[in-house]
């Protein structure tokens, strides 16, 4: 069940990648136990936003506050330890460790890891694999382990940026089912997303980015009243 406190919380957050200006302005928060996702074209600022709040963007000005405390200036590694899990795009799978070497190496932050059997109940995939290299892994394969493992840290807020990108529609599909599973067990989740038709099967809330700012929030109760103007943002 989502409850109504704000558990994180980005307000007036601009970023700079050296003189190139990535985020205007950008204000949303995510409730404990809610999944947003930040829906926008290509450039429009969403990735920039995870990164800034793991504390990857090089500049950025404003405010980021995780579970009551202003992490704004906090270095990755202390964003990690606090319960902030972030699976970035490129999925960041080590190519010459095998998967069980990949799996193993975030470290725990909390005690509410998922098991490693409970891992691979969700991505059975990964158990056949378990002894091969990461350059053997398919782009499904590499997005499942790369979720997987974060999810053993013990971090309960999860922040996803494009896990469908390039992939098959059986693996879009699965991996939805593992996200909606994880939405079940109380997971806080921050949705990256061009995939509009995917991430509308999950969201609690839709925040439509463009040019570095919110410019519009749908509620999953109106969306279906807010089709056209969600198609005129994301030209879909």
């Amino acid at each position: 069940m989502t409850d109504t406190t704000p558990l994180l919380e980005v307000k007036n957050l601009e970023g700079w990648y050296g003189e190139s200006k990535a985020l205007h302005g950008m204000n949303f928060d995510v409730n404990k136990g809610e999944l947003v996702t930040l829906l926008g074209r290509n450039g429009a600022g969403k990735t920039s936003s995870l990164r800034a709040i793991m504390g990857l963007l090089p500049r950025k000005t404003g405010t980021i506050r995780f579970d009551g405390h202003d992490i704004s200036n906090t270095p990755p590694e202390r964003a990690a330890r606090a319960g902030l899990a972030y699976c970035p795009e490129e999925r960041g799978i080590f190519s010459s460790l095998t998967v069980a070497e990949n799996f193993d190496l975030p470290p725990v932050v909390a005690p509410e890891g998922m098991s490693r059997q409970e891992i691979l109940e969700l991505f059975p995939n990964l158990e056949r694999r378990w002894t091969s290299q990461g350059t053997k892994l398919s782009g499904g394969e590499q997005q499942m382990l790369a979720i997987g493992r974060i999810l053993r840290t013990g971090a309960r807020t999860l922040l996803l940026d494009e896990p469908t990108e390039g992939l098959a529609p059986v693996i879009i599909k699965q991996i939805g089912t593992v996200i909606s599973a994880l939405k079940e067990r109380g997971y806080t989740i921050l949705l990256v997303e061009q995939n509009f038709r995917f991430a509308a099967k999950l969201a609690d809330r839709f925040c439509i980015v463009e040019h570095g700012r919110v410019v519009d929030v749908i509620d999953r109760a109106n969306l279906d009243a807010e089709q056209s103007k969600i198609q005129a943002h994301l030209g879909v």
